[in-house]
């Protein structure tokens, strides 16, 4: 076994602390392997002014991680699932899934007040979300931001927004709890797919047993569902196609939310199947929602 595991992980707070939850689980088994953090910046860190719709999707938050495995200067990569484009290469595997964290999303109100006005504006660069809330919140309109989280707060209090959505996941790894507005159900807002999720990706053919502790079965079955369903529907990246999954016992519920380009509708709807057969799953949802549109 290694006697030094180097993992590779964005810059932003944020991205540390999911990459510092993975150094500590390896630890708790393996005391005496020396872990370390290896930190850079992403494309998609560095272009904060378009959205990445514009500029090339998720795979601009991984290509220079991806990069840096290819080349050896880490051992590991930590993501978060829901910011993983829905092609992985097949040298680089996603080798472990974390325990999932709150799957929700948030809305987090403006300093000094606590509720959306009508005809409100709403920060937010995604489509899934600017998609579900045109539903809650009809009288809102939606403008673009971007940034970590940090950045988003300040540009909610600096700028003219009246709220903006963020993950629970990340705010709660923060201990940021305290921000958060109103939290939507699953039902009210499917989440992304992998959502909650930090993924471990590694190289293939490489012996990855120093993870036992950090990985999660369930999360690997819930990942494996909604992921495939989003692949089933060939969505890109910024497809505003969601999926959440939920184990059981032996059982896979599986809630999806599908999107027409042709209409701009979108419907949401639900299965179970058994947990081990979660791809089968996700893509025959996909295929039954495909076929009614």
């Amino acid at each position: 076994m290694q006697s030094i595991i180097r993992i590779g992980s964005r810059e932003s707070r944020l991205a540390v602390i999911q990459a510092e939850i993975v150094r500590q689980a390896i630890q708790k088994r393996y005391p005496d392997i020396q872990v370390e953090l290896v930190t850079m910046k992403t494309t998609g860190d560095k272009i904060l002014n378009k959205s990445l719709e514009l500029i090339g999707g998720k795979g601009l938050f991984v290509k220079e991680l991806d990069r840096a495995l290819l080349d050896g200067r880490i051992d590991l990569a930590v993501h978060s699932l829901k910011d993983m484009p829905a092609e992985i290469p097949e040298e680089l595997p996603v080798v472990a899934y974390s325990v999932r964290e709150d799957p929700r999303d948030v809305l987090i109100y403006k300093p000094g007040t606590a509720e959306i006005p009508e005809g409100g504006v709403i920060g937010t660069s995604s489509r899934r979300r600017t998609l579900q809330m045109q539903t809650l919140y009809p009288s809102c309109s939606f403008q673009g931001i971007r940034g970590n989280v940090e950045t988003r707060l300040q540009k909610l209090r600096e700028e003219n927004f009246d709220g903006t959505i963020l993950a629970a996941a990340g705010l709660r790894r923060l201990g940021m709890q305290h921000v958060i507005g109103r939290v939507f159900s699953v039902e009210e807002m499917v989440p992304a797919a992998g959502q909650g999720i930090l993924a471990i990706q590694g190289r293939k053919g490489e012996d990855y047993t120093y993870l036992a502790e950090a990985a999660s079965e369930r999360s690997r079955k819930e990942a494996a569902a909604e992921r495939e369903f989003v692949a089933a529907l060939d969505a890109g990246c910024t497809s505003p196609i969601a999926a959440h999954a939920q184990l059981c016992g032996t059982e896979l519920k599986l809630t999806g939310l599908y999107y027409s380009e042709d209409s701009g509708k979108y419907w949401v709807e639900t299965r179970a199947g058994a947990a081990d057969r979660g791809r089968q799953l996700g893509a025959a949802l996909a295929g039954e929602m495909r076929r009614r549109e």
